[in-house]
């Protein structure tokens, strides 16, 4: 009888000891650990960041952070960490949520519109994965990279097509310069190829005239004309006296550092360089500005007329007034020029 009572007391003690354990399993494991309202958080884990980072994300998204360090620790999590951008859902357990950080990495949408040179990409890109500003333009300087893929100074910032990307958050910089580099291959299909052949440029000087057409008038519409406009003074020999690559070339000069040229005036035109697009003929050495996609189509698929001229419409901001003539284009810039004057607008 003594006998059967110790072992109905030890089978006792192991149904207790058993209970607190599967109690542990249950709060540690599988019980729910969120405490955010939404129905998921993200967290983002930089290459090479401590458990203790990825805890400071997590305190204020966990109802029991011990308890999730317990696992993480048990599961190994905690030195063996990932990097990447995590989504945790709103009522996951422990378990569900270090598997979640471990081996679901999530994209993002990466995109960038038309900006004006490296540096400013590079600040737009930095905000969106984990490389910084300064990692970025390195990569993107990199005279041996560059010269490999067949870009100087001057042509590199054509590389970076503007639109929408599948990326990783922990991307590094070489890793966005590279994968740029394979959509930029990836947009000179076929067909544009063929059609930069056929105008008789290159692809540099097809992305050089997109950029002065785009910097010209943001109006798809118009930008063919525009281009038209630009390949017939290619053509015939005449300067393309392009006004925006006025503007980029006294932008690189001290005087106009931190200033805004909103009107064009004589003393702009002389100005020492090989952007002046007055007194230098054809294409300048590069792009002014990152195009838009339909400013490269547009140039590829130029329209084809007789127009050598062309001025702001006063009378329809945002388009322009073409001419075949200099007498009419001469009427149609002091228009302009009227109008400028009007809205007090002298340099």
């Amino acid at each position: 009888m003594y006998i059967k009572k110790i072992l109905w007391a030890i089978a006792l003690i192991g149904l207790v000891v058993a209970a607190v354990f599967a109690y542990y399993v249950y709060n540690a494991m599988l019980a729910p650990n969120t405490k955010f309202a939404n129905d998921e958080a993200y967290i983002y884990v930089p290459s090479g960041a401590s458990y203790d980072e990825v805890r400071e994300q997590l305190i204020p998204l966990l109802e029991d952070i011990d308890a999730f360090d317990a696992l993480a620790d048990r599961k190994k999590y905690s030195t063996n960490l990932k990097a990447g951008r995590f989504v945790i859902k709103k009522g996951m357990s422990n378990n569900d949520i270090i598997n979640s950080i471990r081996s679901n990495n999530l994209p993002i949408q990466l995109s960038f519109n038309n900006q004006e040179s490296l540096e400013k990409l590079a600040g737009r890109i930095s905000v969106q994965i984990d490389a910084d500003s300064s990692a970025l333009v390195k990569a993107m300087r990199d005279t041996t990279f560059l010269k490999e893929s067949g870009f100087t100074e001057q042509t590199a910032l054509g590389m970076y097509i503007p639109n929408s990307y599948e990326f990783f958050w922990n991307t590094s910089a070489e890793g966005f310069r590279d994968r740029m580099l394979k959509e930029y291959n990836r947009f000179w299909n076929d067909s544009r190829n063929s059609k930069a052949k056929a105008i008789g440029l290159t692809r540099d000087q097809v992305l050089t005239l997109a950029s002065i057409v785009h910097e010209e008038s943001k109006q798809a519409s118009e930008q063919p004309r525009i281009a038209g406009v630009y390949m017939n003074r290619i053509r015939i020999g005449m300067p393309l006296q392009a006004d925006p690559t006025l503007k980029f070339a006294a932008y690189k000069l001290p005087e106009y550092k931190n200033t805004v040229i909103k009107r064009v005036l004589n003393k702009h035109k002389e100005i020492d360089s090989p952007y002046n697009t007055y007194k230098n003929t054809g294409l300048p050495p590069g792009l002014i500005a990152m195009p838009d996609i339909s400013a490269i189509n547009a140039v590829l698929n130029y329209e084809k007329h007789s127009y050598l001229y062309f001025a702001a419409n006063a009378k329809k901001l945002g388009f322009h007034k073409f001419a075949k003539s200099l007498a009419q284009h001469n009427v149609n810039a002091r228009e302009y020029q009227r109008y400028l004057s009007s809205q007090g607008i002298n340099k």
